[in-house]
């Protein structure tokens, strides 16, 4: 691979061609040379400029690697969440579109609150820790996650957005989880839903390299990190405390259901972008 930013835009997409759409490699085309410093603006607007051989044949390994179905996002190192820029690796999920929406769900419904203090469970990269950390004023955020691969991301991307979030590297089912009555106001959590049924569908880019501990739940007990963080969250939330989910769009009314049983209020379910079930809230009110 060598030769001008147009050229080598177009080797990009002819070698990606088998697995991509072409309006796919050309994103991925512009996405690598962005990677290696080149703007949008200098690709469309200079594509006679030379690459080095050096920035060539680094680009060609990225290419051999996405031909091995890795994820752009961890070919290049990082993914844009909220605005913000969050470090990726193949420890932690990559954060996606409908999480964003999760993320501003929160901020449209407790924004106009005087004072936060928020958990997320199970923050993989820490994109919505750091980011309601960022959105909402006076927030004091927790995050856990039982990776500690996934909490040493989650630092460096903290640190890199210069965000002032706890971390605590347990599992969810620890008896021992170092939170106190009433001490949350939001409890968030986007936890691990999909069936291991589902995977056969899977594209491989997922199932190959994202992390399954973060993707996949038994067929018979879908419900697992829901109900045991709702029940933990029922005692760490405050009166009139909000509980966030994001879900399997499969299961909007057996989460629905399952809150309810457990003395949750104001259950409702919300649809994404694409009109599935991917948000479901509740309020937690004992009075």
């Amino acid at each position: 691979m060598n030769g001008t930013l147009t050229s080598i835009q177009k080797q990009i997409c002819q070698q990606l061609s088998s697995i991509y759409t072409l309006a796919e490699c050309r994103i991925i085309a512009a996405e690598l040379l962005e990677n290696q410093g080149f703007s949008r603006t200098q690709q469309l607007a200079f594509g006679d400029t030379k690459v080095s051989n050096i920035v060539a044949e680094q680009i060609a390994m990225q290419v051999l690697r996405l031909l091995n179905h890795e994820p752009l996002q961890y070919v290049i190192g990082y993914e844009w969440f909220m605005g913000y820029k969050f470090n990726v690796a193949p420890g932690v999920l990559i954060p996606r579109p409908e999480t964003e929406e999760l993320v501003q769900r929160i901020v449209d419904t407790v924004g106009n609150l005087q004072q936060h203090s928020v958990l997320d469970v199970g923050t993989g990269s820490g994109c919505i820790a750091i980011s309601l950390n960022k959105l909402l004023d006076s927030s004091s955020v927790y995050a856990i996650d039982f990776s500690a691969d996934a909490i040493a991301i989650a630092k460096q991307n903290a640190e890199q957005n210069n965000a002032q979030v706890e971390f605590v590297c347990q599992s969810i089912f620890d008896d021992n989880l170092p939170f106190k009555p009433q001490q949350f106001s939001v409890i968030v959590s986007n936890p691990p839903y999909v069936t291991e049924n589902e995977r056969y569908s899977m594209e491989p880019n997922v199932l190959n390299w994202e992390p399954h501990s973060a993707l996949f739940v038994p067929n018979d007990n879908p419900l697992l990190f829901y109900k045991r963080i709702a029940e933990c969250a029922s005692i760490w939330l405050k009166n009139n405390g909000w509980l966030f989910f994001e879900i399997n769009r499969m299961f909007g009314s057996e989460t629905v259901q399952m809150l309810g049983n457990l003395g949750y209020k104001k259950v409702e379910v919300i649809k994404d972008i694409s009109g599935n079930d991917r948000i479901v809230m509740a309020k937690w009110n004992v009075e």
